[in-house]
């Protein structure tokens, strides 16, 4: 509740660029080795890898419908970014706020046998949703109601979860199908969780208004509020940690053109195009022992009291709470993607893939991704890959980026291009990775 809050939150969202998918555009490469299992762990088997051993990866996304920067202007960053010239703010009564961020770790996958494969996985990710905020309350609370005019506002159904939790995932992928011209090839990812903490917050409805000449915030209605034991959003660590059991399921259909078929080896695509349908991150984390406080929210409050305190502090010092200890259990960002791809020529490919939350976003203590459609046209070899993904993100709009792969190096952003054109972008995302691959 305290102006820092907000302008570290654009900080990470706007200079990082973090996920609806991690890896945008590399996950479908048929080249993509570790990275397309977490996108559909079926891509462990019949790959184009024989090996393929991650180093380091990481992938960002986040964004806001609250706010949008004029990227298209970094050319005058040159003196510093100034946030008041080049932010521009849309409140509305239900904004939303959502950052993902992905890293994947010393990670590889090999081959048992032509039918079978396996792969290890580790990762690191954090979470962030704030949905159904009104955005006129939050731009008072973040500047500590230093500019604020008279209001009213009204809340429904508002949930907010930061989450940051790391994984260890096993992946086994065999060949189901291999009729010539029908091929369908199945993956699982067995998963174990360490949960490092979280934090949540919920009102069924929160009302209010705010009387600006005499400083004063007047509210009716309750909100929840939790936090596991240790858990601190400004330094977060994995020395205290949960343990939980999650995992992913995904399918491979290819329709594969029967001339030529026998001249092909394990090197070449074999596919004239091919279908993909999985769902990841099933599973929850629960944590022992979290401190969940219920806030009676009716009463009036003058604002002063807010300058400078944290969000626990300012409910604590003007709110009565009703304290108990529970287990929460927090759900992972259940999602199900589908994708379809199309080989125009050995190199050329045309693909179409979709990424939608299971997780309701009125669902408490739980995060849920950001729902995409992407087409994206890539060039395709060994060696080398080039994508452009066109796409359209939930609280956005139309995003357009770029990446490529070049031996070890993957490097792209899916909204590279429309953030460098855009004077209000309100997502952005990142990715990087470097691996040792070694193809069939």
């Amino acid at each position: 509740m305290k102006k820092v809050l907000f302008v570290c939150l654009l900080l990470i969202v706007g200079s990082l660029s973090a996920n609806a998918q991690s890896y945008i555009g590399h996950s479908i490469d048929n080249y993509s080795g570790v990275h397309g299992i977490i996108l559909n762990p079926s891509s462990v088997v019949d790959s184009r890898m024989r090996t393929d051993i991650n180093i380091n990866s990481i992938s960002v996304f986040g964004g806001s419908d609250y706010f949008a920067i004029d990227f298209s202007s970094i050319s005058d960053f040159d003196d510093g970014f100034n946030f008041d010239e080049y932010l521009q703010k849309y409140p509305e009564q239900d904004n939303n706020f959502f950052l993902n961020v992905d890293i994947l770790g010393p990670s590889f996958m090999f081959n048992l046998s032509p039918k079978h494969s396996l792969g290890i996985t580790t990762r690191v990710r954090t979470f962030l949703n704030l949905n159904s905020i009104n955005g006129t309350l939050y731009e008072s609370l973040s500047d500590d109601f230093d500019d604020s005019e008279d209001f009213d506002f009204e809340m429904r159904d508002f949930t907010g979860t930061v989450h940051a939790w790391g994984e260890f995932g096993l992946t086994y992928g065999r060949i189901l199908l291999d009729k010539e011209t029908h091929f369908l090839k199945g993956g699982i990812t067995l998963k174990y969780l360490l949960g490092a903490g979280t934090v949540f917050a919920d009102t069924p409805q929160l009302s209010g208004n705010y009387d600006a000449a005499n400083h004063l915030l007047s509210t009716t209605g309750t909100l929840n509020y939790g936090m596991s034991t240790g858990f601190d959003t400004n330094e977060i660590d994995f020395e205290n940690t949960t343990s939980g059991f999650g995992g992913d399921i995904g399918f491979t259909y290819e329709y594969r053109n029967d001339s030529g078929l026998d001249s092909l080896s394990k090197k070449d695509n074999k596919y004239k195009f091919k279908l993909g349908l999985s769902i990841t991150d099933l599973g929850k984390i629960s944590y022992d022992e979290t401190t969940l406080t219920t806030y009676d929210m009716n009463n009036s409050v003058d604002t002063d009291n807010f300058n400078n305190n944290s969000i626990e502090n300012d409910l604590e010092e003007n709110y009565e709470g009703t304290e108990q200890v529970i287990t929460s259990k927090i759900n992972l960002p259940t999602a199900i993607h589908f994708v379809a791809d199309y080989n125009f020529t050995r190199r050329v490919y045309l693909s179409l893939n979709g990424s939608f939350s299971m997780i309701a976003s009125d669902k408490e203590a739980s995060n849920r991704l950001i729902n995409t459609i992407t087409l994206t046209p890539r060039f395709e070899t060994r060696i080398f890959s080039f994508y452009l993904p066109v796409g359209i993100r939930q609280h956005n709009g139309l995003s357009a980026g770029a990446g490529f792969r070049i031996g070890p190096l993957t490097v792209g952003s899916a909204s590279l291009i429309t953030n460098l054109l855009s004077d209000s972008s309100k997502t952005t995302d990142l990715y990087f990775g470097l691996k040792v691959p070694i193809y069939q």
